[in-house]
């Protein structure tokens, strides 16, 4: 193992104990393929087994290990010691989320988001399974694919600093999905999803910093989805008043 080695502070805060945040600083060895996890896997095996934080596949697929590094959310799977050496590195939880300890946040307000646009083909005409497929064409999914690759990692949560302002905003990555859905042909439910995306605290409530795309590590580009959706709903407000529905003035 490398003799160099680097200082990683990491914000430490358990909320049942202690009265603020503080900052732990570790001397680890410097290997220059380790990623952010391979660094807090050594603190936690080597120099304190209390520390707290998620991952799961380690190949950026999961979402588990978002964080803030440096100032910048970034996923700890594929944010390398290298990028930084012979600096020294601040870790931190994701902004805009409770802390449940140390580098863990609690994520339960986010999924209530994300089930509110109903992440799920609503088809008003089911077909018969005996009357085959719903075929799509390719162009018919390159409408939506890209918006599919979210992995619900929340940084775009942490980066948004509409969320710190309002947290009762549905956020980028829950409007990305839910016009995901809504772009999909096969899909019947963009009317059961406009009272989330199209409401108070939906695209409107979005300044348009862009910063959630600029950190997406899928280049989902869920400002896109937003401006996408704020331009739809423009649209739908005119014809609102073009073309009233039947019984309207």
């Amino acid at each position: 193992m490398s003799n160099k080695t680097i200082t990683i502070e990491i914000l430490r805060y358990n909320p049942e104990t202690d009265d603020k945040p503080t900052y732990g600083k570790f001397d680890i060895p410097y290997v220059e393929d380790w990623s952010m996890l391979d660094a807090l896997e050594h603190i936690k095996d080597e120099l304190d087994s209390t520390l707290s934080y998620r991952w799961s596949c380690r190949m950026a697929v999961c979402g588990s290990c978002g964080l803030v590094i440096n100032g910048t959310p970034q996923l700890g799977c594929e944010t390398f010691l290298r990028d930084y050496y012979p600096g020294s590195i601040k870790v931190e939880p994701l902004a805009n989320f409770p802390i449940e300890k140390d580098l863990v946040v609690d994520s339960e307000d986010f999924i209530k988001k994300l089930e509110s646009v109903k992440p799920h083909i609503i088809n008003a005409m089911e077909k018969p399974v005996e009357e085959g497929v719903n075929i799509q064409t390719p162009e018919q999914m390159g409408l939506y694919k890209q918006f599919s690759m979210c992995i619900n990692c929340m940084l775009c949560y942490s980066a948004c600093p509409q969320m710190g302002l309002n947290p009762l905003f549905a956020g980028p990555a829950v409007i990305a999905l839910g016009h995901r859905y809504n772009l999909d042909s096969r899909d019947d439910g963009y009317d059961q999803r406009t009272e989330v995306i199209q409401g108070k605290n939906g695209v409107w409530s979005c300044t348009f910093v862009g910063y959630c795309s600029e950190v997406c590590p899928k280049n989902v580009d869920p400002a896109a989805a937003i401006n996408q959706n704020k331009l739809q709903g423009s649209q739908d407000w005119a014809l609102s008043y073009l073309m009233p529905r039947k019984g309207g003035k």
